[in-house]
């Protein structure tokens, strides 16, 4: 049984998250995607809204419908510690180009070197305007490239998977902070 790590923070789940993970199914046999996401992303500290219970709840919701896809939660942070076990790390070229840089090693190459050389095998999905490295890249449609959730918090929601649009609808979660925090407040009344 081989399974990928897809670390992230899915917030929310978009269709180039599932799409980059069936086209890792497919390019590399993989038996089982798992979308690992850190209770403190790195780099993303800030994030509090929606809540984390809310966002993985939208990921199981998303993941009840594909038997090949999992949610795991982890304490973990850094892309070396949360692909410990995995047979493949997927990631997009935005995410590949920070791991390069050596501020997230102490400022020190050297290091830099030693745990990225300790990662299983990588794939890297296309993302405008990062570089993928070719013998790296992920196939997925050009249309998706671009395709970000920032843009689905910035109001394209049909860049959502079902279940992230449904608990929008119904909350605001991503596109209404507003609505969303009335929403907490009356689930707790």
């Amino acid at each position: 049984m081989t399974t990928a790590a897809y670390p992230g923070s899915f917030n929310p789940p978009t269709i180039a998250h599932l799409e980059i993970s069936e086209s890792t199914r497919t390019h590399f046999s993989i038996d089982t995607v798992v979308w690992v996401v850190s209770r403190v992303a790195l780099a993303k500290e800030e994030v509090v809204r929606p809540l984390f219970e809310h966002r993985i709840a939208v990921l199981e919701k998303v993941a009840e419908d594909f038997e090949w896809l999992e949610i795991q939660v982890t304490d973990n942070q850094l892309l070396a510690d949360i692909a410990v076990g995995y047979d493949l790390l997927v990631m997009g070229a935005d995410k590949w180009q920070q791991i390069q840089d050596p501020v997230f090693y102490k400022n020190d190459p050297v290091l830099r070197d030693l745990v990225l050389s300790s990662l299983p095998k990588v794939a890297v999905a296309p993302r405008e305007p990062f570089e993928a490295p070719p013998e790296l890249e992920l196939p997925i449609p050009s249309t998706l490239h671009n395709v970000s959730s920032s843009q689905a918090r910035s109001g394209s929601t049909s860049l959502m998977l079902q279940a992230a649009q449904e608990f929008d609808i119904a909350t605001g979660a991503w596109t209404d902070v507003e609505r969303y925090e009335r929403w907490l407040t009356e689930k707790t009344d």
